[in-house]
């Protein structure tokens, strides 16, 4: 009786080590192509600029990609979304040549980025963006050139990508010479410009 129960407590235990490997499995993100279309309004990414996202959901092999960052967190935040989702991928727009060329391949966990709110800047569908950077330095000196503040994105305000708003004409990054603004990636970030700060 008790090898019984003893075997029967070890089988139990090796089932929910599985289930909790699987529950904790997260999917790599996906290269965006020029077939990738924006989950709400069905348009190409690529015809649309600033920085994207791409949302894994769990009964799905394919993520579901979003035209602007923004979009992408209300949908982890809207009640009527019901899909379980397992991460959230955004540009890292340290690495992105350009503001027009957020990049194809340069994601990361929205996690782990720290957003520049409140720039002024719109994304690709005319809405303001939260623009997000893999190096808290180079969202530093983002918002030190365009203006904004510096957060986690468990610190964007609901109202910030839920409230509704005016579409407007999307306003590129300040340039400075020959490099754009948000095309970090070869710029020096030992000086953070003026204005930008970090919410805590």
């Amino acid at each position: 009786m008790m090898r019984r129960l003893v075997i029967a407590t070890c089988t139990v235990l090796a089932l929910t080590a599985c289930q909790d490997q699987q529950s904790v499995s997260i999917p790599q993100a996906a290269a965006m192509t020029d077939d990738a279309l924006g989950h709400y309004c069905q348009m190409n990414l690529a015809d649309h600029e600033g920085p994207k996202a791409q949302i894994h959901l769990v009964r799905f092999e394919q993520p579901i990609w979003f035209s602007q960052v923004r979009d992408a967190i209300a949908f982890t935040r809207l009640p009527e979304e019901t899909e379980e989702w397992s991460v959230v991928y955004v540009s890292d727009m340290g690495e992105a040549p350009n503001w027009a060329e957020p990049g194809i391949d340069n994601w990361i966990d929205a996690k782990a980025a720290w957003f520049v709110i409140g720039s002024g800047l719109r994304g690709g569908m005319g809405a303001p963006e939260a623009i997000p950077f893999g190096d808290e330095r180079k969202a530093l000196a983002f918002a030190g050139r365009n203006g904004g503040d510096v957060v986690r994105l468990v610190d964007i305000p609901d109202d910030y990508v839920l409230a509704p708003v005016d579409i407007s004409p999307v306003i590129e990054p300040e340039r400075t010479g020959d490099q754009d603004a948000v095309g970090l990636r070869d710029q020096d970030v030992g000086d953070i410009g003026h204005g930008g700060h970090v919410i805590q």
